[in-house]
């Protein structure tokens, strides 16, 4: 997840270790601010989700290209990557799939 802002650097991260496919997401974050304006909470953030399917030596690579990119807009919002193991997964079988 990142903010919206963090686009190119996320770009990067995808690029370093070659992730061959993803999807990117709009999220509305939400969160503690600093200020909670005229309506007495904190106006969403415009976030992104990154999903990516990958073996796991490529997804062993992507928590250190995250750590890597320090040039992000907000330091209060980090670039933040989690690794899901997936048990089960399925494709149809439709011509074009892959394993």
């Amino acid at each position: 997840m990142h903010l919206e802002d963090d686009d190119a650097c996320v770009d990067w991260i995808l690029r370093d270790p070659e992730v061959p496919a993803f999807s990117r997401l709009p999220e509305e974050g939400h969160g503690a601010a600093p200020s909670a304006g005229w309506y007495g909470e904190a106006a969403p953030f415009r976030s992104r989700m990154v999903l990516a399917f990958a073996d796991d030596a490529l997804a062993d690579c992507v928590p250190g290209a995250v750590r890597a990119c320090t040039s992000i807009e907000d330091p209060r919002h980090p670039i933040r990557a989690s690794k899901l193991n997936v048990k089960d997964a399925a494709y149809c079988g439709c011509e074009g799939g892959t394993e």
